[in-house]
């Protein structure tokens, strides 16, 4: 599958697809001339790729374990626990933003907002 196959079977851009490349997050073999050659579980891979963007992982994250959950012998259980992991995290970080809002409230009723 060339470039502009997968662009258009993916609904994403060339320009996203070479840059996934360049972080490694996904691969194509290079025919002779030039041309970058996907093989057909890359529109798999590529449509992880935009889901788990849309679920807040960064592209790090989604790098560290794409081999992980490929080479998983339960796949679905293992992205579950990352789910379920992705959904601590922003629970924690909701309540630290809860606590850093109400601190905040509470300094704009001071005189100095930024007294200790």
């Amino acid at each position: 599958m060339r470039i502009g196959e997968l662009a258009q079977a993916s609904a994403v851009s060339r320009d996203t697809l070479r840059f996934y490349e360049q972080r490694g997050l996904i691969a194509a073999q290079r025919s002779a001339n030039g041309y970058r050659d996907y093989p057909p579980e890359m529109l798999q891979l590529v449509l992880y790729i935009k889901t788990a963007q849309r679920l807040g992982f960064t592209l790090g994250e989604i790098g560290n374990s794409v081999a992980a959950l490929w080479n998983a012998p339960d796949p679905e259980n293992a992205v579950a626990q990352l789910l379920r992991d992705k959904l601590q995290l922003i629970e924690t970080r909701m309540s630290e933003l809860d606590v850093l809002r109400r601190e905040l409230q509470q300094r704009l009723g001071q005189a100095c907002p930024l007294n200790p």
